[in-house]
């Protein structure tokens, strides 16, 4: 007899909803409704019909009362994978948060055309496989029989798997294949040089950075075992790179891209090739590490200290927490990589549960600090380009192209009175003005607004003047200064993956530089001190991560120029010790009790529901909560500590509140000469788990 009752999960916001509803499935649907399917069903309570996901069909309910039916089915095609459910809701309970909001980003937006050809698709496959030549076991037909999990690998794609390389490249005293297939846990330092991809066809040979040929040839041994491979990367010009990488080694047909740039019906697309059997290498940004594999043995993410891995959406779950409770269900092998390490992955290494994969032989870049050179100059050591790092830059430039870091885009990051010196802000929101281009009128970087009949607001001067350089000035600057040389911006406006080899300059902001063909000849690291001068918990390993990503990309023994930065940072940048580093700042942050050697959450809301939520925390934990304070909307924040240990509880004691703010509604002040006219208003209280805005300047 067919199962008849559906525990769904309702897809809505509401916080007091999260959790499985029994609904009886009429007989019209019985046979039809499965797990992972979309349906429609009522809510009794609001009186309307809402979707939901079908996580279990059981036979019967222990709910002794009657049963609301399913109103409907959406689609036959189960989007929601067992192994994504169960993520989301681990993810959910760590963030204290909905699993709802997680599937929102894990399972796109329905797209039926996609859907009816995937069905097609399938069923023709079904149809072959039942023909008589497949049943009497033509190999042909059903892909041969299969002698162990590496079949899996061969039978769906119908294109040959790669060999796994025996060792990956730069890694010659570490078995890295091994540990792949051993399942291990690695925090793997990437040898900071770029390398050349060899020719397809007609197309030219590309250029990538080593990192992205290790993780392509890490891929490559879980797929010759039959499973999936799953690379996160922070943002489109990494993941170019990457597939660059992957299509030298592994047939097109295995890489599927799931990222936020595609467009809805090719990500559902890829989803859908996700949902079955064969062995695929998924790529992609964040989201990438909630699609569906359920044969995965591999989990890599690139650079997890870029802020681009912590989704703004709830329940705000980091990338890397995402891996790392994924790799807690599937247990595949899992690498975290960079050029610099972050704090967090340190932290794993430190007390044994991350194992250190170094490069043999090890690469010391020619990283030269200007601050500890002596100048004969006088005051030209204290230029914004020191004459060492000129005369090498002049030099290496008539050979080839060389990388001019800066820290902001625009022409003049900053505008200021030139009488009192105050910052020049917008006079609608009151936003810093900015200049985008030489001659452009000044423009507000909030709200766009332009900076016509502008006066300064503390002396009522109409003049301004520009305070620092951005990448647009710098590269005017140096187009006066290297005559008849390119000059080439790249910055978040201008994107620019890959130069030639032809001399040239190129100005890019952090995070933004083209790919040189055998590497840039020289690197000139300008504005360190200012990208220092933010205030961030993170700014420090932010800034030796944004210089360690540029010294990768140039040219073997090139001259690398870190200007205007001394101290801890100079030295483990020139001496390419940066995990010492990260060691060092993860020891501040203990004694400090700041993230990542505790873990915190924030607490927005009125000042009675904050102060409420913390009152529920064991008093060991309310003793190291800091403040509540004043934040903007009236309302208050505090920031709780605790320890790893204790982040299940502190998460199920908030999301508590949470649910009890959601379902309350605040009593009207008696004689309030509005309260005829105004509803009860639900009390807003809002967490947030590993939250480091706090931390930073605001």
């Amino acid at each position: 007899m067919p199962r008849a009752v559906a525990r769904v999960l309702v897809d809505t916001p509401l916080p007091q909803l999260d959790r499985l509803f029994d609904y009886a499935i009429p007989e019209r649907l019985r046979g039809t409704v499965g797990p992972g399917m979309r349906v429609k069903v009522p809510l009794r309570s609001a009186g309307r019909m809402a979707d939901a996901f079908v996580i279990e069909v059981a036979a019967s309910s222990e709910h002794e009362g009657s049963l609301s039916e399913v109103d409907e089915l959406i689609s036959e095609v189960p989007v929601l994978a067992p192994e994504v459910w169960r993520l989301a809701r681990a993810l959910a309970d760590r963030a204290g948060g909905s699993a709802s909001d997680v599937l929102r980003l894990a399972v796109p937006t329905r797209q039926v055309r996609v859907e009816k050809a995937w069905l097609a698709a399938r069923a023709a496959k079904a149809d072959a496989a039942a023909r008589p030549e497949a049943a009497d076991g033509d190999p042909e037909a059903d892909g041969g029989p299969e002698t162990g999990s590496g079949a899996r690998a061969q039978d769906q794609a119908g294109s040959p798997v790669p060999a796994p390389p025996l060792l990956v490249a730069g890694y010659r005293s570490a078995d890295l294949a091994a540990a792949v297939r051993a399942r291990a846990r690695l925090a793997l330092d990437a040898v900071p040089l770029v390398v050349e991809l060899p020719a397809s066809g007609d197309a030219a040979p590309r250029w990538v950075g080593r990192w992205a040929v290790t993780l392509a040839e890490l891929a490559t041994v879980a797929l010759a075992d039959g499973d999936s491979a799953i690379l996160a990367v922070p943002d489109y010009r990494d993941q170019e790179q990457l597939i660059a990488a992957l299509e030298a080694v592994v047939p097109p047909e295995r890489i599927v891209r799931l990222d936020a740039r595609q467009s809805n019906p090719d990500r559902y697309r890829g989803l859908l090739r996700a949902r079955g059997d064969e062995a695929l290498v998924l790529v992609g940004n964040r989201s990438v590490l909630l699609a569906p594999a359920a044969h995965l043995g591999l989990i890599a993410v690139w650079d997890d200290g870029d802020p681009l891995f912590s989704e703004p959406l709830s329940p705000y779950a980091h990338a890397r927490d995402t891996a790392l409770l994924r790799y807690e269900q599937q247990g595949p092998a899992l690498v975290f990589a960079g050029h610099a390490r972050s704090t967090d992955v340190q932290r794993l290494v430190e007390i044994g549960w991350l194992t250190e994969a170094l490069p043999d032989p090890r690469y010391q870049p020619r990283v030269i600090p200007t601050t500890q050179q002596g100048s004969r100059e006088g005051f030209a050591a204290n230029a914004r380009i020191p004459s060492t790092a000129w005369t090498e830059a002049k030099a290496a430039v008539e050979f080839g192209p060389v990388l001019v870091q800066v820290a902001h885009p625009g022409y003049a990051p900053r505008l200021a009175c030139t009488e009192c010196g105050d910052t020049a802000r917008c006079l609608r929101c009151s936003g810093p003005l900015q200049q985008k281009a030489a001659g452009a009128t000044p423009a507000c970087a909030w709200c766009g607004a332009l900076a016509v009949g502008w006066h300064c607001t503390t002396c009522e001067n109409t003049k301004m003047r520009t305070v620092g350089t951005g990448a647009g000035r710098t590269a005017d600057e140096l187009g006066r200064a290297f005559p008849g040389v390119r000059v080439i911006v790249s910055d978040g406006t201008r994107q620019v993956l890959e130069i030639d080899d032809e001399p040239a300059i190129v100005v890019a902001t952090r995070g933004a530089e083209p790919i040189a063909p055998g590497g840039y000849r020289a690197v000139l690291l300008l504005d360190g001190e200012r990208m220092l001068a933010r205030e961030s918990l993170r700014v420090a390993e932010d800034c030796l991560r944004w210089w360690a990503d540029a010294t990768a990309l140039a040219r073997h023994r090139a001259p690398i120029f870190l200007v205007g930065v001394g101290g801890a940072l100079a030295s483990a940048l020139s001496t390419w010790n940066l995990a010492r580093f990260a060691s060092s700042e993860l020891a501040d942050r203990r004694e400090l009790r700041f993230p990542p050697a505790v873990r915190v959450a924030t607490v927005t809301g009125q000042t009675v529901t904050v102060e409420e939520a913390l009152d529920d925390l064991p008093e060991p934990i309310r003793a190291e909560t800091l403040g509540p304070v004043d934040v903007e909307g009236g309302t208050v924040r505090a920031i709780v500590r605790f320890d790893y240990a204790a982040g299940h509880d502190v998460a199920s004691i908030l999301r508590g509140r949470v649910i009890r703010a959601a379902t309350s509604r605040r009593k009207l002040v008696p004689g309030d000469p509005k309260a005829a006219t105004r509803r009860s208003v639900a009390p807003t209280l809002r967490v947030r788990f590993d939250d480091v805005e706090p931390f930073a300047e605001q």
